[in-house]
Protein backbone atom coordinates (compact mmCIF):
# COMPACT_ATOMS: atom_id res chain seq x y z
CA UNK A 1 0.00 0.00 0.00
CA UNK A 2 1.51 2.89 -1.33
CA UNK A 3 1.99 5.87 1.98
CA UNK A 4 -0.14 9.13 2.07
CA UNK A 5 1.89 12.24 1.50
CA UNK A 6 1.95 14.34 4.53
CA UNK A 7 0.74 17.32 2.24
CA UNK A 8 -2.30 15.14 0.88
CA UNK A 9 -5.71 16.70 1.65
CA UNK A 10 -3.70 19.84 3.14
CA UNK A 11 -3.69 22.29 0.61
CA UNK A 12 -2.37 25.67 1.37
CA UNK A 13 -4.70 28.72 0.07
CA UNK A 14 -2.87 31.25 -3.00
CA UNK A 15 -3.51 34.08 -1.10
CA UNK A 16 -2.77 38.49 -2.55
CA UNK A 17 0.26 38.26 0.38
CA UNK A 18 1.47 34.74 -1.26
CA UNK A 19 1.08 35.05 -5.01
CA UNK A 20 1.66 38.10 -7.28
CA UNK A 21 1.33 37.73 -11.04
CA UNK A 22 4.84 38.16 -12.80
CA UNK A 23 4.88 41.53 -14.81
CA UNK A 24 7.65 43.83 -15.90
CA UNK A 25 5.21 46.89 -14.45
CA UNK A 26 6.40 45.87 -11.33
CA UNK A 27 10.00 46.86 -12.47
CA UNK A 28 9.03 50.22 -13.20
CA UNK A 29 6.97 50.44 -9.54
CA UNK A 30 9.95 49.63 -7.46
CA UNK A 31 13.08 51.57 -9.57
CA UNK A 32 10.88 54.64 -9.18
CA UNK A 33 10.59 54.05 -5.19
CA UNK A 34 13.99 53.13 -4.88
CA UNK A 35 16.33 55.02 -7.77
CA UNK A 36 13.72 57.73 -8.52
CA UNK A 37 16.32 60.50 -8.76
CA UNK A 38 19.05 58.72 -10.88
CA UNK A 39 18.99 59.78 -14.32
CA UNK A 40 16.80 56.92 -16.48
CA UNK A 41 16.93 58.83 -20.23
CA UNK A 42 19.45 60.67 -21.86
CA UNK A 43 18.46 61.90 -25.65
CA UNK A 44 19.95 65.03 -27.30
CA UNK A 45 19.39 67.33 -24.68
CA UNK A 46 16.35 65.84 -22.22
CA UNK A 47 17.74 64.45 -19.27
CA UNK A 48 14.88 62.65 -17.51
CA UNK A 49 15.34 60.81 -13.66
CA UNK A 50 13.00 57.41 -13.15
CA UNK A 51 10.64 59.56 -11.36
CA UNK A 52 9.90 61.43 -14.60
CA UNK A 53 9.83 58.53 -16.66
CA UNK A 54 7.30 56.92 -14.06
CA UNK A 55 5.30 59.74 -14.29
CA UNK A 56 5.23 59.83 -17.90
CA UNK A 57 4.23 56.49 -18.17
CA UNK A 58 1.23 56.83 -16.32
CA UNK A 59 0.01 59.80 -17.85
CA UNK A 60 0.06 58.36 -21.04
CA UNK A 61 -1.64 55.04 -20.03
CA UNK A 62 -4.30 57.54 -18.72
CA UNK A 63 -4.45 59.08 -21.52
CA UNK A 64 -4.85 56.21 -23.73
CA UNK A 65 -7.37 54.76 -21.07
CA UNK A 66 -9.79 58.23 -21.40
CA UNK A 67 -9.49 57.76 -25.33
CA UNK A 68 -11.11 54.29 -25.11
CA UNK A 69 -8.29 52.10 -24.87
CA UNK A 70 -8.93 48.90 -23.26
CA UNK A 71 -7.63 45.32 -22.03
CA UNK A 72 -6.74 43.39 -24.90
CA UNK A 73 -6.69 46.37 -26.99
CA UNK A 74 -3.50 46.50 -30.22
CA UNK A 75 -2.13 50.03 -29.25
CA UNK A 76 0.50 50.07 -32.61
CA UNK A 77 3.79 52.35 -32.41
CA UNK A 78 6.15 53.26 -35.32
CA UNK A 79 9.06 55.15 -33.79
CA UNK A 80 12.70 54.23 -33.59
CA UNK A 81 15.00 54.40 -30.99
CA UNK A 82 13.40 57.35 -28.43
CA UNK A 83 12.45 58.10 -25.16
CA UNK A 84 8.40 57.82 -26.40
CA UNK A 85 9.16 54.07 -27.57
CA UNK A 86 10.72 53.18 -23.82
CA UNK A 87 7.85 54.54 -22.75
CA UNK A 88 5.46 52.39 -23.99
CA UNK A 89 6.56 49.14 -23.01
CA UNK A 90 5.15 49.96 -20.15
CA UNK A 91 2.49 52.54 -20.24
CA UNK A 92 0.59 50.21 -22.76
CA UNK A 93 0.64 47.13 -20.85
CA UNK A 94 -0.63 49.46 -17.66
CA UNK A 95 -4.08 49.37 -19.40
CA UNK A 96 -4.14 45.26 -19.83
CA UNK A 97 -3.39 46.50 -23.42
CA UNK A 98 -1.07 45.23 -26.15
CA UNK A 99 1.78 46.64 -27.35
CA UNK A 100 2.37 46.20 -31.82
CA UNK A 101 5.69 47.98 -32.18
CA UNK A 102 6.69 48.12 -35.84
CA UNK A 103 9.61 47.72 -37.41
CA UNK A 104 10.83 51.44 -39.45
CA UNK A 105 12.02 50.26 -42.84
CA UNK A 106 8.44 48.33 -43.17
CA UNK A 107 6.15 49.17 -46.41
CA UNK A 108 2.84 50.94 -46.34
CA UNK A 109 1.42 47.53 -47.64
CA UNK A 110 3.10 45.11 -45.08
CA UNK A 111 2.32 47.65 -42.13
CA UNK A 112 -1.59 48.28 -43.38
CA UNK A 113 -1.77 44.79 -43.00
CA UNK A 114 -0.53 44.33 -39.64
CA UNK A 115 -2.61 47.09 -38.68
CA UNK A 116 -5.34 45.40 -39.51
CA UNK A 117 -4.53 42.17 -38.82
CA UNK A 118 -4.01 43.00 -35.41
CA UNK A 119 -6.73 45.60 -35.15
CA UNK A 120 -5.07 48.23 -34.14
CA UNK A 121 -7.19 51.08 -32.08
CA UNK A 122 -4.74 53.45 -32.17
CA UNK A 123 -1.39 54.80 -33.96
CA UNK A 124 1.84 56.15 -32.24
CA UNK A 125 3.80 57.64 -34.79
CA UNK A 126 7.02 59.37 -35.16
CA UNK A 127 6.62 62.23 -37.33
CA UNK A 128 9.40 61.41 -39.66
CA UNK A 129 7.35 58.12 -40.79
CA UNK A 130 4.36 60.09 -40.98
CA UNK A 131 3.71 59.98 -44.48
CA UNK A 132 4.15 55.55 -44.57
CA UNK A 133 1.80 55.80 -41.54
CA UNK A 134 -1.01 57.35 -43.36
CA UNK A 135 -0.46 55.06 -46.42
CA UNK A 136 -0.59 52.06 -44.17
CA UNK A 137 -4.09 53.18 -42.57
CA UNK A 138 -5.30 53.66 -45.61
CA UNK A 139 -4.69 50.35 -46.38
CA UNK A 140 -5.97 48.45 -43.45
CA UNK A 141 -9.15 49.84 -43.88
CA UNK A 142 -9.24 51.14 -40.33
CA UNK A 143 -10.70 54.11 -38.71
CA UNK A 144 -8.26 54.90 -36.13
CA UNK A 145 -6.30 58.37 -35.13
CA UNK A 146 -2.86 58.64 -35.68
CA UNK A 147 -0.77 60.46 -32.94
CA UNK A 148 2.65 62.42 -33.87
CA UNK A 149 4.89 62.17 -31.75
CA UNK A 150 7.82 64.99 -32.50
CA UNK A 151 11.13 63.92 -31.71
CA UNK A 152 13.65 67.09 -31.65
CA UNK A 153 15.98 64.88 -32.41
CA UNK A 154 14.22 63.56 -35.74
CA UNK A 155 14.13 65.61 -38.92
CA UNK A 156 10.50 66.31 -38.74
CA UNK A 157 10.47 67.41 -35.34
CA UNK A 158 8.44 70.76 -36.74
CA UNK A 159 5.89 69.23 -38.24
CA UNK A 160 2.44 70.51 -37.83
CA UNK A 161 0.08 67.89 -36.10
CA UNK A 162 -3.13 67.75 -35.51
CA UNK A 163 -2.54 65.96 -32.00
CA UNK A 164 0.48 65.45 -30.71
CA UNK A 165 2.38 62.51 -28.13
CA UNK A 166 2.69 65.54 -25.65
CA UNK A 167 -0.45 66.86 -26.14
CA UNK A 168 -2.27 63.24 -25.14
CA UNK A 169 0.39 63.26 -22.35
CA UNK A 170 -1.57 66.33 -21.18
CA UNK A 171 -4.71 64.61 -21.04
CA UNK A 172 -3.51 61.95 -18.62
CA UNK A 173 -3.09 61.84 -14.88
CA UNK A 174 0.47 61.15 -13.60
CA UNK A 175 -1.41 59.50 -10.60
CA UNK A 176 -3.07 57.35 -12.31
CA UNK A 177 -3.54 53.94 -10.57
CA UNK A 178 -3.03 51.05 -12.63
CA UNK A 179 -2.44 47.04 -11.65
CA UNK A 180 -0.83 44.27 -12.23
CA UNK A 181 -2.77 41.43 -14.81
CA UNK A 182 -5.02 39.53 -13.07
CA UNK A 183 -3.01 36.65 -15.25
CA UNK A 184 0.33 36.73 -15.73
CA UNK A 185 -0.18 34.71 -19.11
CA UNK A 186 -2.07 37.74 -20.61
CA UNK A 187 -0.91 38.76 -23.79
CA UNK A 188 1.65 42.14 -23.52
CA UNK A 189 2.78 42.65 -26.54
CA UNK A 190 1.83 41.42 -30.29
CA UNK A 191 5.56 41.53 -32.56
CA UNK A 192 5.38 40.41 -36.29
CA UNK A 193 7.83 38.19 -38.07
CA UNK A 194 9.59 39.35 -41.06
CA UNK A 195 7.50 37.51 -42.96
CA UNK A 196 10.20 36.34 -45.73
CA UNK A 197 8.28 33.24 -46.43
CA UNK A 198 4.68 35.08 -46.77
CA UNK A 199 2.51 37.30 -44.50
CA UNK A 200 4.39 38.34 -41.36
CA UNK A 201 2.75 36.52 -38.15
CA UNK A 202 1.81 38.32 -35.24
CA UNK A 203 4.11 36.47 -32.11
CA UNK A 204 2.42 37.05 -28.88
CA UNK A 205 4.50 37.60 -25.44
CA UNK A 206 2.81 37.19 -22.26
CA UNK A 207 3.46 39.36 -18.92
CA UNK A 208 5.04 36.16 -17.34
CA UNK A 209 7.33 36.09 -20.56
CA UNK A 210 8.41 39.10 -20.73
CA UNK A 211 9.28 39.31 -16.85
CA UNK A 212 11.19 36.20 -17.07
CA UNK A 213 13.86 37.29 -19.89
CA UNK A 214 14.24 40.80 -18.39
CA UNK A 215 15.38 38.65 -15.46
CA UNK A 216 17.47 36.47 -17.06
CA UNK A 217 19.41 39.52 -19.35
CA UNK A 218 20.60 40.20 -15.91
CA UNK A 219 21.62 37.12 -14.94
CA UNK A 220 22.79 35.61 -18.25
CA UNK A 221 25.12 38.87 -18.52
CA UNK A 222 25.74 39.03 -15.18
CA UNK A 223 24.78 42.93 -15.00
CA UNK A 224 25.60 45.03 -12.53
CA UNK A 225 23.41 47.63 -10.96
CA UNK A 226 23.09 51.02 -12.69
CA UNK A 227 24.29 49.91 -16.09
CA UNK A 228 24.08 52.77 -18.68
CA UNK A 229 22.85 51.23 -21.54
CA UNK A 230 22.88 52.59 -25.29
CA UNK A 231 19.80 51.57 -27.61
CA UNK A 232 21.51 50.64 -30.95
CA UNK A 233 19.45 47.46 -31.19
CA UNK A 234 15.87 48.47 -32.29
CA UNK A 235 13.14 48.99 -29.64
CA UNK A 236 10.57 47.41 -31.90
CA UNK A 237 12.69 44.31 -32.24
CA UNK A 238 11.55 41.94 -29.91
CA UNK A 239 10.60 44.57 -27.31
CA UNK A 240 14.32 45.46 -27.35
CA UNK A 241 15.16 42.16 -26.57
CA UNK A 242 13.36 42.49 -23.34
CA UNK A 243 16.32 45.20 -22.30
CA UNK A 244 13.49 48.11 -21.76
CA UNK A 245 12.56 46.13 -18.24
CA UNK A 246 15.82 45.05 -17.50
CA UNK A 247 17.90 47.95 -17.60
CA UNK A 248 14.58 49.61 -15.26
CA UNK A 249 14.56 46.47 -12.80
CA UNK A 250 18.67 48.04 -12.63
CA UNK A 251 17.43 51.65 -11.84
CA UNK A 252 19.75 52.09 -15.21
CA UNK A 253 20.62 54.92 -17.70
CA UNK A 254 19.06 54.72 -21.15
CA UNK A 255 21.17 55.94 -24.16
CA UNK A 256 19.08 56.41 -27.08
CA UNK A 257 20.06 56.75 -30.82
CA UNK A 258 18.02 57.74 -33.51
CA UNK A 259 19.81 55.11 -36.04
CA UNK A 260 23.17 53.90 -35.26
CA UNK A 261 26.27 55.39 -36.33
CA UNK A 262 29.92 54.99 -35.66
CA UNK A 263 30.21 58.61 -34.73
CA UNK A 264 27.47 58.53 -32.62
CA UNK A 265 28.33 55.86 -31.20
CA UNK A 266 31.96 56.28 -30.07
CA UNK A 267 30.50 59.84 -28.82
CA UNK A 268 28.09 58.27 -26.44
CA UNK A 269 30.57 55.89 -25.08
CA UNK A 270 33.04 58.90 -24.46
CA UNK A 271 30.21 61.20 -23.05
CA UNK A 272 28.05 58.88 -21.15
CA UNK A 273 30.62 56.24 -19.92
CA UNK A 274 28.38 53.48 -21.83
CA UNK A 275 28.82 50.18 -20.18
CA UNK A 276 26.32 47.89 -22.73
CA UNK A 277 24.77 47.54 -25.68
CA UNK A 278 23.42 45.05 -28.05
CA UNK A 279 22.94 44.92 -31.41
CA UNK A 280 23.74 42.50 -34.90
CA UNK A 281 27.40 41.71 -36.38
CA UNK A 282 26.91 44.68 -38.42
CA UNK A 283 27.26 47.03 -35.65
CA UNK A 284 29.78 45.55 -34.14
CA UNK A 285 31.50 45.65 -37.74
CA UNK A 286 30.84 49.38 -37.85
CA UNK A 287 32.21 49.63 -34.38
CA UNK A 288 35.34 47.60 -35.03
CA UNK A 289 36.17 49.07 -38.93
CA UNK A 290 34.85 52.96 -38.13
CA UNK A 291 37.39 55.50 -39.40
CA UNK A 292 39.89 57.36 -36.95
CA UNK A 293 38.27 60.61 -37.55
CA UNK A 294 35.02 59.32 -35.53
CA UNK A 295 36.43 57.76 -33.08
CA UNK A 296 36.40 58.56 -29.58
CA UNK A 297 38.49 57.69 -26.70
CA UNK A 298 37.14 56.18 -23.92
CA UNK A 299 37.88 54.42 -20.41
CA UNK A 300 35.78 52.34 -19.34
CA UNK A 301 35.15 48.36 -20.28
CA UNK A 302 31.90 47.88 -22.46
CA UNK A 303 30.27 44.58 -22.82
CA UNK A 304 28.27 44.18 -25.87
CA UNK A 305 25.77 41.52 -26.64
CA UNK A 306 25.06 40.30 -30.19
CA UNK A 307 23.20 37.72 -32.07
CA UNK A 308 21.64 37.36 -35.85
CA UNK A 309 23.99 35.68 -37.81
CA UNK A 310 27.01 34.29 -36.22
CA UNK A 311 29.55 37.15 -36.19
CA UNK A 312 32.69 36.04 -37.72
CA UNK A 313 35.89 35.33 -35.89
CA UNK A 314 37.94 38.13 -37.58
CA UNK A 315 35.45 40.87 -36.44
CA UNK A 316 34.80 39.25 -32.78
CA UNK A 317 38.44 39.86 -32.32
CA UNK A 318 38.55 42.66 -33.49
CA UNK A 319 35.97 44.40 -31.47
CA UNK A 320 37.68 43.10 -28.62
CA UNK A 321 40.84 44.71 -29.15
CA UNK A 322 39.07 48.12 -27.80
CA UNK A 323 38.33 46.65 -24.58
CA UNK A 324 34.19 46.14 -25.61
CA UNK A 325 34.01 42.31 -24.53
CA UNK A 326 31.39 40.00 -27.04
CA UNK A 327 28.44 37.90 -25.40
CA UNK A 328 27.19 36.00 -28.61
CA UNK A 329 23.72 34.52 -27.96
CA UNK A 330 20.94 33.42 -29.98
CA UNK A 331 17.09 33.43 -30.42
CA UNK A 332 13.73 34.27 -32.75
CA UNK A 333 10.90 36.75 -32.42
CA UNK A 334 9.37 33.54 -30.89
CA UNK A 335 11.65 33.35 -28.20
CA UNK A 336 11.58 36.92 -26.96
CA UNK A 337 14.79 37.69 -28.83
CA UNK A 338 17.80 36.06 -27.15
CA UNK A 339 17.30 32.23 -25.39
CA UNK A 340 20.58 30.57 -26.40
CA UNK A 341 24.06 31.89 -25.24
CA UNK A 342 27.68 30.86 -26.08
CA UNK A 343 28.26 30.49 -22.11
CA UNK A 344 31.86 31.28 -21.44
CA UNK A 345 34.08 28.48 -19.40
CA UNK A 346 37.04 30.39 -17.35
CA UNK A 347 39.60 27.74 -18.87
CA UNK A 348 38.93 29.37 -22.52
CA UNK A 349 40.85 32.38 -21.25
CA UNK A 350 44.21 30.26 -21.46
CA UNK A 351 43.62 29.79 -25.49
CA UNK A 352 44.94 31.72 -28.27
CA UNK A 353 42.90 35.07 -29.15
CA UNK A 354 41.92 33.20 -32.82
CA UNK A 355 40.34 29.90 -30.98
CA UNK A 356 38.72 31.57 -28.36
CA UNK A 357 36.90 34.06 -31.43
CA UNK A 358 35.79 30.99 -32.78
CA UNK A 359 34.77 29.54 -29.66
CA UNK A 360 32.61 32.80 -28.85
CA UNK A 361 31.12 32.80 -32.27
CA UNK A 362 29.16 29.45 -31.53
CA UNK A 363 25.37 29.94 -30.54
CA UNK A 364 25.56 28.03 -27.05
CA UNK A 365 23.36 26.37 -24.54
CA UNK A 366 20.28 27.65 -23.35
CA UNK A 367 19.48 30.77 -21.12
CA UNK A 368 19.27 29.84 -16.84
CA UNK A 369 15.83 30.74 -17.13
CA UNK A 370 14.67 28.75 -20.36
CA UNK A 371 13.78 24.89 -19.45
CA UNK A 372 15.35 23.30 -22.47
CA UNK A 373 17.05 23.73 -25.75
CA UNK A 374 18.24 21.34 -28.16
CA UNK A 375 18.97 19.70 -31.40
CA UNK A 376 16.53 17.00 -32.69
CA UNK A 377 16.34 15.15 -35.62
CA UNK A 378 12.94 16.41 -37.30
CA UNK A 379 11.90 13.26 -38.25
CA UNK A 380 12.79 10.97 -34.85
CA UNK A 381 12.64 13.54 -32.60
CA UNK A 382 15.46 12.33 -30.65
CA UNK A 383 18.44 14.57 -30.03
CA UNK A 384 21.29 14.45 -32.40
CA UNK A 385 24.51 13.07 -31.66
CA UNK A 386 27.21 15.24 -29.76
CA UNK A 387 29.67 15.19 -32.59
CA UNK A 388 29.67 18.24 -33.95
CA UNK A 389 28.85 16.91 -37.39
CA UNK A 390 25.13 15.37 -37.55
CA UNK A 391 22.21 18.16 -38.31
CA UNK A 392 19.07 18.83 -36.66
CA UNK A 393 16.67 21.67 -36.01
CA UNK A 394 17.38 23.27 -32.72
CA UNK A 395 13.90 23.51 -30.59
CA UNK A 396 12.74 25.08 -27.18
CA UNK A 397 11.17 24.40 -24.11
CA UNK A 398 10.24 27.09 -21.04
CA UNK A 399 8.82 30.39 -20.25
CA UNK A 400 11.07 32.28 -22.75
CA UNK A 401 8.53 30.42 -25.50
CA UNK A 402 5.84 32.78 -27.10
CA UNK A 403 2.32 31.99 -26.44
CA UNK A 404 1.57 31.36 -30.30
CA UNK A 405 0.65 32.78 -33.48
CA UNK A 406 -1.84 36.04 -33.26
CA UNK A 407 -5.00 34.30 -35.04
CA UNK A 408 -2.80 31.80 -36.63
CA UNK A 409 -3.87 28.52 -35.20
CA UNK A 410 -2.38 26.33 -37.88
CA UNK A 411 1.04 28.02 -37.58
CA UNK A 412 1.04 27.77 -34.11
CA UNK A 413 0.36 23.93 -34.09
CA UNK A 414 2.86 23.42 -36.39
CA UNK A 415 5.53 24.75 -34.49
CA UNK A 416 4.54 23.69 -31.59
CA UNK A 417 4.96 20.20 -31.71
CA UNK A 418 5.97 16.79 -29.64
CA UNK A 419 6.11 19.23 -26.92
CA UNK A 420 8.59 21.47 -28.47
CA UNK A 421 8.90 24.49 -30.18
CA UNK A 422 10.64 24.01 -33.32
CA UNK A 423 12.57 26.98 -34.54
CA UNK A 424 13.82 25.96 -38.32
CA UNK A 425 17.55 26.63 -37.79
CA UNK A 426 19.63 23.65 -38.76
CA UNK A 427 22.72 23.02 -36.41
CA UNK A 428 24.50 20.44 -34.67
CA UNK A 429 25.49 19.73 -31.03
CA UNK A 430 29.44 19.26 -30.22
CA UNK A 431 30.68 17.35 -27.79
CA UNK A 432 30.37 19.88 -24.50
CA UNK A 433 27.23 20.19 -25.61
CA UNK A 434 27.06 23.85 -27.10
CA UNK A 435 24.95 24.42 -30.10
CA UNK A 436 26.47 25.85 -33.68
CA UNK A 437 23.86 26.62 -36.12
CA UNK A 438 24.64 25.65 -39.87
CA UNK A 439 21.97 27.44 -41.66
CA UNK A 440 18.26 28.26 -41.60
CA UNK A 441 16.28 25.81 -42.85
CA UNK A 442 15.26 27.64 -46.02
CA UNK A 443 18.95 28.91 -46.70
CA UNK A 444 20.23 25.08 -47.36
CA UNK A 445 21.63 25.02 -50.47
CA UNK A 446 21.00 21.60 -52.36
CA UNK A 447 23.58 20.98 -55.10
CA UNK A 448 23.71 18.12 -56.74
CA UNK A 449 22.24 16.29 -53.80
CA UNK A 450 24.77 17.52 -51.58
CA UNK A 451 23.59 19.76 -48.44
CA UNK A 452 26.05 23.27 -48.65
CA UNK A 453 25.66 25.23 -45.75
CA UNK A 454 25.48 29.16 -46.95
CA UNK A 455 26.92 30.09 -43.08
CA UNK A 456 29.93 27.45 -43.74
CA UNK A 457 30.96 29.05 -47.15
CA UNK A 458 30.64 32.70 -45.23
CA UNK A 459 33.01 31.82 -42.94
CA UNK A 460 35.62 30.97 -45.67
CA UNK A 461 34.89 33.89 -47.37
CA UNK A 462 35.05 35.85 -44.17
CA UNK A 463 39.05 35.00 -43.59
CA UNK A 464 39.71 37.09 -46.50
CA UNK A 465 41.02 41.00 -45.58
CA UNK A 466 38.90 42.74 -47.81
CA UNK A 467 35.90 40.96 -47.21
CA UNK A 468 33.57 43.22 -44.53
CA UNK A 469 29.96 41.04 -45.04
CA UNK A 470 29.45 38.66 -46.97
CA UNK A 471 26.12 36.40 -47.88
CA UNK A 472 25.93 33.23 -49.35
CA UNK A 473 22.71 32.33 -51.40
CA UNK A 474 21.54 29.13 -53.72
CA UNK A 475 21.39 30.26 -57.17
CA UNK A 476 19.44 28.16 -59.69
CA UNK A 477 21.81 25.88 -61.94
CA UNK A 478 21.35 24.11 -64.70
CA UNK A 479 23.44 20.82 -64.26
CA UNK A 480 23.22 20.61 -60.65
CA UNK A 481 19.86 22.43 -59.56
CA UNK A 482 21.28 25.32 -57.45
CA UNK A 483 25.03 26.26 -56.67
CA UNK A 484 26.60 28.86 -54.21
CA UNK A 485 26.41 32.55 -55.18
CA UNK A 486 28.27 35.08 -52.38
CA UNK A 487 27.21 38.66 -52.44
CA UNK A 488 30.27 40.22 -50.89
CA UNK A 489 30.63 43.96 -49.38
CA UNK A 490 34.16 45.05 -49.11
CA UNK A 491 35.67 46.21 -46.12
CA UNK A 492 36.78 50.27 -46.81
CA UNK A 493 39.23 50.93 -49.37
CA UNK A 494 39.83 47.00 -49.79
CA UNK A 495 40.16 45.77 -53.70
CA UNK A 496 39.74 41.81 -54.63
CA UNK A 497 38.88 40.42 -57.87
CA UNK A 498 36.28 37.16 -58.24
CA UNK A 499 38.60 34.90 -59.33
CA UNK A 500 40.87 35.49 -56.29
CA UNK A 501 38.24 35.21 -53.87
CA UNK A 502 36.94 32.42 -55.18
CA UNK A 503 40.82 31.01 -55.23
CA UNK A 504 41.12 31.88 -51.34
CA UNK A 505 38.08 29.10 -50.78
CA UNK A 506 39.92 26.54 -52.05
CA UNK A 507 42.18 25.49 -49.44
CA UNK A 508 39.13 26.35 -47.15
CA UNK A 509 36.38 24.73 -49.12
CA UNK A 510 35.26 21.50 -51.16
CA UNK A 511 34.80 22.33 -54.45
CA UNK A 512 30.87 21.82 -54.66
CA UNK A 513 30.85 24.36 -51.63
CA UNK A 514 32.93 27.08 -53.42
CA UNK A 515 30.78 30.33 -54.56
CA UNK A 516 30.16 29.63 -58.64
CA UNK A 517 29.64 33.39 -58.78
CA UNK A 518 30.56 36.71 -56.63
CA UNK A 519 28.31 39.90 -56.79
CA UNK A 520 30.37 42.81 -55.36
CA UNK A 521 27.92 45.00 -53.76
CA UNK A 522 26.27 46.74 -51.01
CA UNK A 523 24.25 44.11 -49.03
CA UNK A 524 20.54 45.02 -48.54
CA UNK A 525 19.58 44.94 -44.27
CA UNK A 526 16.99 44.92 -41.86
CA UNK A 527 16.89 47.85 -39.48
CA UNK A 528 18.37 45.31 -37.05
CA UNK A 529 21.40 44.18 -39.28
CA UNK A 530 20.45 41.41 -41.01
CA UNK A 531 20.98 40.88 -44.54
CA UNK A 532 18.00 40.52 -46.54
CA UNK A 533 18.84 37.18 -48.32
CA UNK A 534 15.25 36.88 -49.48
CA UNK A 535 16.16 40.06 -51.94
CA UNK A 536 19.49 38.35 -52.95
CA UNK A 537 18.08 35.17 -53.53
CA UNK A 538 16.10 37.13 -56.03
CA UNK A 539 18.89 38.99 -57.22
CA UNK A 540 20.52 35.70 -57.96
CA UNK A 541 17.61 34.12 -59.99
CA UNK A 542 17.58 37.26 -61.82
CA UNK A 543 21.39 36.59 -62.94
CA UNK A 544 21.03 32.60 -63.60
CA UNK A 545 18.46 33.78 -66.02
Amino acid sequence: MQATSVFEGAELEKRQANFTPLSPLSMLKRTERVYGNRLAQIHGNIRRNWSEVGRRCRQLASALQRRGIRKGDVVALLAPNIPEAFECAFAVPMLGAVLNANNTRLDAETLGYILSHGEAKIFLVDTEFRKIAEQAVALSGLDIPIIDICDKEGPDADAKTEISYDDLLAEGDAEFAYSLPDDEWDALALNYTSGTTGKPKGVVYSHRGAYTNAVNNVVTWTMPHHPVYLWTLPLFHCNGWCFPWTVTLLGGTNVFLRSPRADAIFTAFANHSVTHLCGAPIIMSMIASAPKAERRDFSQAIQMMTAAAPPPASVIAKIEALDITITHVYGLTEVYGPAVVCAWQPEWNALPAEEQARLKARQGVAYEMQEDVLVLNPNTCQPVPLDGETQGEIVFRGNIVMKGYFKQEEASNEAFRDGWFWSGDIAVMHPDGYIEIRDRAKDIIISGGENISSIEVEKALYTHQSVALAAVVAMPDDKWGEVPCAFIELAEGASVTEESLIEHCRARLAGFMRPKKIIFTELPKTTTGKILKTELRKQAKAIAS
